[in-house]
């Protein structure tokens, strides 16, 4: 079983990254690649072996907290592999963990493949069990991203930002995602909003 991978960038697609290790190269599908690296820049990802009959995936993160919530949320009824990948894709981790403990139905329904009865079983399922998962996480301080943190766009776009930051993307990448985006919000988009946006014109280039 892989637990973890240490290599270069090979090739960058919008849901996975080949990681060349040793001469061999893995595909790894990982929230946001494009933030990941650059191609042949060095990096270490914590692997999801992931077996079924007709296939075997690998999910890579970039810390052990992604790779234990990641774990955790397979457990949950009607989330697979790629659900699960696409919540931490969707959603900052601390921000998931903290709307799972908090109950915060309308912030996990905004997440890619989360509906509502699926949010309801993520919380019934996971409120007790994430303890494991770095504390700092839980913090009631973090920015809850549900509701706009500012009515004015370039707030949220802050908040957003640092957010993406986070993710691993450079300036460079998020000022030319924002300068595509900011003639076409109205300036009442929540940070988390004006994240998904931003996700979406990172991954088209």
């Amino acid at each position: 079983m892989i637990d973890f991978l240490r290599g270069k960038v090979a090739h960058l697609e919008s849901e996975y990254v080949v990681l060349d290790v040793r001469d061999v190269g893995y595909r790894v599908f990982t929230p946001n690649p494009y933030g990941l690296a650059r191609t042949n820049e060095p990096v270490e990802l914590y692997i999801y072996h992931h077996v079924r009959e007709d296939a075997i995936h690998l999910f890579g993160f970039t810390t052990r907290d992604e790779q234990a919530l990641f774990r955790r949320l397979l457990e949950v009824s009607g989330i697979g592999p790629k659900v699960a990948l696409g919540v931490l894709a969707g959603g900052r981790p601390e921000a998931v963990v903290a709307a799972i403990q908090q109950e915060n139905l309308a912030f996990l329904t905004k997440l890619p493949g989360i509906g509502r009865k699926t949010a309801q079983r993520m919380v019934l399922d996971l409120k007790d069990k994430l303890g494991t998962i770095d504390s700092r996480w839980a913090v009631a301080s973090m920015i809850d991203m549900s509701e706009p943190a500012a009515s004015d766009s370039s707030s949220a776009w802050t908040a957003a930002r640092e957010a993406l930051t986070g993710l691993g993307y450079r300036d460079a990448e998020l000022d030319k995602a924002w300068l595509t985006l900011k003639d076409k919000v109205t300036g009442e988009e929540s940070p988390d909003v004006l994240i998904k946006k931003a996700l979406q014109q990172l991954f088209q280039g």
